[in-house]
């Protein structure tokens, strides 16, 4: 069971063009506004024409434009889930549900409508219309329509963008339970990168309509290969980097030396480092067995939500680890650390300098 993808077309502003394969697990289109994620659904779903390429589902063809084959979006048996749910408003839940299975038996037509609502826990919601339903009901309703039709790929276009902080957290586990229940090739589109990982075991991550990376969602959160995937999947700590004696590394926005695990074979453009990876403790925790990375810092800004604190901070000098350079001026802060509130709370008060450790096998290195 496989869903192969290879298109090319025209949209405003950028060209896109996109290749990857999903097996069985759901594969994540990771991506800011505007890189082509949705394009790419439209386009296999059959709502957009690409330019040339080719989608093979199963191994039934869908698309190929040398061959012009170009099977209509009603034969292509994909079910979509858009990000505004898409219900129709004079229809029941039930008739929302029975839509696309109007060809059945109507014996079968029940069974499956049935099924679908037992599965999405919309039970005695059968005679109910979308507007008065809540955002999460809703959802499931589509989820449900989209899942009758038992379709052979499931196309989800940020399916919890219009949901509430609650809402999103309860219907993420239903679509994670209901995955794991589908048989066929699953495509989820989506900005949050936090979301994607939960969901997804792949990734691909879209940049100007082009893979900028795919493969693991580990491997890409881990070695980003470029500075842009590495923004893209949300790390906020980047210093442009150069070669230093010794094998370290000289990180030149960060005013300090580093050493770092990760192997290269030529010298880095940048180094970059995950803001919860990022350790910070005070001086009085700071072990007397040799550790490298640690450098004393203050506390220049602090940003908090109702479980985490964003800390800005300020490299000052050098403990514990190599020798530093010189600060790049200008810059207010150099490393942001995120933690959590208890963390938070036992050192808030602790006199300053601090310590911040950037483990050597928490940075990584970037090529450009």
């Amino acid at each position: 069971m496989s869903l192969e993808v290879a298109i090319e077309k025209q949209v405003q502003g950028f060209r896109l063009s996109v290749e990857f394969k999903a097996d069985g697990a759901p594969l994540g289109l990771l991506g800011s506004s505007g890189s082509g994620k949705t394009m790419t659904l439209r386009a296999i779903a059959g709502l957009e024409t690409p330019d040339r390429g080719r989608i093979v589902l199963h191994g039934r063809v869908l698309f190929d434009s040398e061959a012009r084959i170009n099977v209509p979006a009603r034969a292509r048996r994909i079910g979509l889930l858009f990000q505004n749910f898409a219900l129709f408003p004079h229809l029941s839940v039930a008739e929302n549900i029975a839509f696309g299975l109007r060809r059945l038996a109507p014996q079968e037509r029940e069974r499956r409508v049935s099924q679908q609502m037992t599965a999405a826990h919309l039970e005695g919601m059968e005679d109910r219309y979308p507007a008065t339903l809540s955002g999460g009901e809703q959802q499931r309703v589509a989820l449900a329509r989209a899942l009758a039709t038992e379709p052979a790929a499931l196309l989800l276009d940020e399916p919890f963008s219009a949901l509430d902080t609650h809402l999103r957290g309860a219907l993420e586990r239903h679509l994670r339970e209901t995955l794991a229940r589908y048989a066929g090739s699953t495509v989820f589109v989506s900005h949050n990168l936090e979301e994607a990982y939960r969901v997804c075991e792949d990734l691909v991550v879209l940049a100007r309509g082009t893979a900028a990376a795919q493969g693991p969602k580990e491997e890409i959160f881990r070695h980003p290969p470029t500075l842009e995937v590495a923004r893209l999947t949300g790390c906020k700590n980047f210093s442009r980097a150069r070669r230093a004696p010794d094998g370290l590394i000289e990180a030149l926005d960060w005013g300090c030396r580093l050493r770092v695990s990760q192997p290269f074979a030529r010298p880095p453009e940048y180094i970059a480092i995950r803001a919860h990876h990022v350790r910070v403790l005070p001086v009085g925790e700071f072990k007397a067995e040799r550790r490298e990375n640690i450098f004393p810092c203050r506390l220049v800004a602090m940003t908090e939500t109702p479980f985490r604190v964003t800390l800005d901070l300020r490299i000052i000098g050098n403990m514990g680890g190599p020798a530093e350079s010189e600060p790049a001026s200008g810059a207010e802060f150099q490393i942001q650390a995120e933690v959590f509130k208890q963390q938070w709370d036992s050192f808030r008060d602790v006199p300053q300098p601090w310590l911040v450790e950037l483990s050597p096998e928490r940075v990584f290195l970037l090529p450009d």
